[in-house]
């Protein structure tokens, strides 16, 4: 049985990589291997995102001392963390949900994608899996962390982004998206490259590329089915999140994708709303070494954000 649903199914059919979207299904399972049980317990971050009761999806960033992550059995997690108050996440993780991660490890381009149902525990959150996989480490700047004593600031909360956001998100190096399928089945995935690679056409709308990846389409098949979408934007200078949702249209016309160098299509995303919470995170992280698969992109102005 096909571990892909049918929007998976249709974005391969369209990007003409259904031959080798099965042959790399055969990555996708309900357990852990152990490399991966190690690989979580080092890591000091992960990417969650989820629905909330309005139908909207959100990302946000759990941090912890390594080990925060725990593989308890083949196909479960338990994570040493929950969202802080005024997280989007925060009342959606309070119960039950469905939820996709992605666990990266910016130091040595690794990182692991996990889907399952989240439960609040005493400590954080408990998942019970059904995909667990490794992704390719392409578009992953390599970064390392420092741990700053911080203390998050009041969320600034609106309906599209700040001028200072808007000059931030152009000059971003990586940001997070979340994605579900219309039974709210989430996933997380990264998006990276070179500074610049995402554009913010104006306050409520943000375009980028999307470069040659897994062959897999987890993002795109379920945009297929329900364009509502998340983004993280991490200042990994700050420790600042800017979260956003609204709704994103893949582009297919290859016409389009052409003006932009590396591309395979371009996503349109309309904002809805922006959470944005200073400090969120102690992790500050070192200046990145760009990957060498990042396509060439032309400078843009902007800045860090406080």
């Amino acid at each position: 049985m096909s571990p892909y649903h049918r929007g998976e199914l249709a974005a391969q059919e369209r990007a003409g990589v259904l031959d080798e979207a099965a042959r790399v299904s055969v990555l996708i399972g309900a357990e852990l291997p152990r490399v991966a049980r190690a690989f979580l317990a080092e890591q000091p971050m992960l990417v969650i995102g989820a629905t909330d009761g309005a139908g909207d999806v959100w990302a946000t960033m759990l941090t912890g001392e390594p080990g925060f992550i725990t593989a308890t059995g083949p196909s479960t997690v338990e994570i040493a963390a929950a969202p802080a108050a005024g997280d989007p996440l925060r009342p959606i993780l309070s119960g039950p949900a469905r939820v996709g991660m992605i666990v990266i490890e910016p130091g040595t381009r690794r990182r692991v994608r996990l889907n399952g149902t989240a439960r609040p525990t005493a400590d954080g959150l408990r998942i019970d899996l059904t995909q667990a996989y490794a992704n390719c480490p392409k578009y992953i700047q390599k970064r390392s962390p420092r741990r700053v004593a911080t203390t998050p600031g009041e969320p600034r909360v609106g309906p599209e982004l700040s001028a200072e956001e808007v000059g931030f998100a152009s000059v971003a190096d990586t940001f997070f998206v979340a994605t579900a399928d219309l039974d709210g089945n989430a996933d997380a995935s990264h998006r990276g490259g070179n500074p610049g690679f995402l554009r913010a056409l104006s306050p409520t709308r943000l375009r980028w590329p999307d470069y040659d990846g897994n062959s897999m389409f987890n993002t795109f098949g379920n945009l297929e089915v329900n364009p509502r979408a998340g983004l993280l934007l991490p200042d990994w200078t700050t420790g600042t999140l800017l979260h956003v949702t609204g709704t994103a249209v893949v582009d297919w016309d290859p016409r389009h994708a052409a003006t932009v160098p590396g591309a395979q299509r371009l996503v349109d995303f309309t904002v809805t709303r922006v959470v944005r919470t200073t400090g969120a995170t102690p992790l500050h992280w070192s200046t990145p070494e760009l990957s060498r698969f990042n396509p060439p992109v032309p400078a843009a102005p902007g800045a860090a954000l406080s």
